[in-house]
């Protein structure tokens, strides 16, 4: 069982500790076990005799070093200040302080609340007993290398504020390195909501299982980096809560790769690798159009049609000269006006439209839209299809539609929709797929697809649930213009591929949005995150697979 593929509410984790101790597992020795751990992490990202961190928490002290102008390695343990809150995530924080205590550091501790959980001021009196420092002001934690924050753990719904909320804020200023146990205090577990303030973590130790805030985009500045901690979870716990296909999923590696059209069989030909066509660009937009051949160029598509305007196809013939291009009627403004007789949509595995195409081409899209030909829809195809009337048009569709909104095209194409899931991207992606049909891959910092469970060999109980998949991984190198219709592409070449070779169609977007992300990360450590064009990203997509390919 890969425990990084599960990601758990705030009631699914309780129901899942509710067995662990139902079945005999004490509380405290849960405690004792979790602490443990967390303090023997914490002493690796340190890098305390001779532990090397993390990549993306090489720098946790880096920063306070410098200020201090010492080697905290060589000459002296850090300070580590803890924040203790009233329940049991402050007792995990009181073990951690006691065993960094045991192992020579100099810890502080901070508890602002007077009424504590019995087990928690358990720890709170031995911590005392140790002769461990308790702080009263906020300003004494100034001298300290690390915060180890244990206020609030999963859970937590209503709003901080009044004395606790301005301790946050007072903390935060402190500008220390910050450290959270299972999630910072003061984010929704479920939303990532910040329940009026919270703890800004410059990393996150997770418990046990993933958390949904961990994946929802307006969490991730207060998480910081992240990381999971193992506590041996027994996979019949998980299953009774989850089921044995969990409904929600984070996009891991390997279920990535499993969809990737590799490896080829020694008797493949260029047919059965699929044929896709593209339809996209303008005379404006002329870019777009070759960003979205480029990305399924590295899908491996076996057949790659794309449809342009007349004025710009010796421009992507220049740019593929692999692929059949073929010029489109256009408007006085350079856009297509309609689609060429020529062309057979019938003919296609699959198709990719929207990329580049402005308004002006509505008569092309509303063609796609009525063949029944499996169709990725983006950018201006996506504008459209909001003007046409997304949840009729997508509902009558025969054909897997997939659509790529980023979150102001999903606001258009489901206004009262985006009104009542707020800024919550798992619930709303969730809710579109059930109204219309379609797989909607809503495009962030953590790319979130959802679609209708449509398998008959399931219970009746799963009839009318969603599959979700949350990619956990990317970077804001991403974050330009263009990078949008390279997934396009990507997504549209697997697709055909996919269905070519008779595998199961939704699962490839989660294996383009990992893929396109994981290109990203590459080219950005490369490069930066500023040196990372959408032109750029096409040339890392086959770099980015090549060790997995191997």
């Amino acid at each position: 069982m890969t425990i990084q593929k599960f990601v758990v509410t705030a009631d699914q984790m309780r129901q899942i500790e509710t067995r662990i101790f139902a079945a005999g597992m004490p509380v405290a020795a849960l405690m004792e076990k979790v602490a443990g751990l967390i303090a023997l992490r914490i002493q690796e990202l340190l890098k305390v005799e001779g532990s090397s961190a993390t990549s993306n928490v090489r720098d946790l002290t880096d920063r306070r070093k410098r200020e201090e102008g010492k080697n905290l390695v060589n000459s002296q343990l850090p300070v580590i200040g803890v924040l203790v809150g009233p329940g049991h995530n402050g007792g995990d924080a009181l073990v951690v302080a006691r065993e960094l205590h045991f192992q020579g550091f100099q810890v502080v501790i901070y508890c602002p609340f007077s009424k504590l959980k019995e087990l928690t001021k358990n720890h709170a009196d031995y911590a005392r007993s140790l002769n461990i420092s308790f702080l009263d002001k906020i300003e004494n934690l100034k001298k300290c290398t690390l915060l180890v924050d244990g206020l609030f753990g999963f859970g937590l719904e209503r709003e901080i504020n009044n004395a606790t909320a301005a301790a946050i804020d007072e903390i935060n200023n402190l500008n220390i390195p910050i450290l959270s146990i299972d999630i910072p205090s003061g984010i929704h577990t479920d939303t990532g909501e910040v329940l009026g303030t919270a703890i800004r973590a410059k990393h996150t130790l997770c418990l046990g299982l993933w958390k949904m805030a961990f994946l929802q985009d307006r969490a991730l500045e207060y998480i910081g980096s992240s990381e999971l901690i193992d506590f041996d979870i027994p996979a019949a716990d998980i299953a009774a809560i989850l089921g044995e296909t969990p409904a929600i999923q984070r996009i891991t590696q390997a279920s990535a790769t499993q969809h990737l059209p590799l490896p080829r069989s020694p008797i493949s030909h260029k047919y059965t690798n699929g044929h896709l066509l593209i339809i996209a660009g303008s005379r404006r937009y002329s870019g777009a159009a070759i960003l979205a051949a480029l990305g399924a160029r590295a899908s491996g598509i076996g057949m790659l049609s794309i449809a342009v305007p007349e004025s710009i196809k010796p421009m992507l013939s220049s740019q593929l000269p692999e692929a059949l291009v073929i010029g489109c009627p256009e408007t006085q403004s350079g856009a297509i006006s309609e689609l060429p007789v020529a062309i057979d949509l019938g003919t296609y595995d699959a198709i990719a439209a929207g990329p580049g195409l402005t308004l002006e081409a509505a008569i092309a899209v509303e063609s796609v839209l009525e063949s029944d030909r499996p169709l990725v829809l983006d950018a201006d195809g996506l504008n459209i299809l909001a003007q046409l009337g997304t949840v009729p048009i997508l509902s009558e569709r025969s054909a897997l539609t997939i659509i790529t909104p980023h979150p102001g095209e999903f606001k258009r194409l489901f206004p009262d929709l985006a009104d009542r899931t707020g800024d919550d991207r798992i619930a709303g992606t969730q809710a579109a797929a059930q109204l219309c049909g379609a797989t909607i891959l809503l495009k962030g910092a953590r790319v979130c697809i959802s679609w209708k469970d449509e398998d008959d060999s399931l219970p009746d109980s799963y009839a009318s649930r969603t599959i979700t998949y949350l990619n956990p991984e990317s970077t804001p190198a991403l974050a330009r213009g263009g990078s949008g219709d390279v997934l396009t592409g990507l997504l549209g070449g697997l697709l055909a591929s996919a269905i070519a070779r008779k595998s199961p169609p939704q699962s490839v977007a989660a294996t383009a949005a990992w893929w396109h992300a994981q290109a990203g990360i590459l080219a950005a450590k490369e490069r930066t995150e500023l040196g990372v064009d959408a032109f750029t990203l096409t040339q890392y997509l086959i770099p980015a697979l090549r060790e997995f390919a191997e």
